[in-house]
């Protein structure tokens, strides 16, 4: 599955995939860690939206819940989509950045 699916929406599943690559985390764990991890601030409809959609395709899957929080971990299938888009995009970055070395 390629991220692109997504449409407008690619952008936050990549963020939460990468988010899940460490181990399983709930909403609020994502949040802080796309944070720090990006500097991006997702908001919780924008997050709890990705996750529907990706649990939806089999990106991701939730646990049971620990205390009222659920945690998400990522699949085989959401890792191999992941694996699949950071490569696409080390790709580009490289090719990107040679360029305007070159420029």
């Amino acid at each position: 599955m390629n991220l692109s699916d997504f449409g407008r929406f690619s952008d936050p599943a990549l963020l939460i995939l990468s988010s899940l690559a460490d181990g399983p985390k709930h909403g609020y764990g994502m949040l802080g860690d796309i944070e720090s991890m990006a500097g991006i601030h997702l908001g919780p409809g924008t997050l709890y939206g990705a996750l529907t959609r990706l649990e939806n395709a089999g990106l991701i899957k939730s646990l049971p819940a620990e205390d009222r929080r659920r945690p998400y971990e990522l699949t085989v299938k959401g890792a191999a989509a992941l694996h699949e888009q950071l490569s696409l995009l080390q790709r580009l970055a490289t090719t990107g950045l040679k360029r305007l070395a070159a420029a």
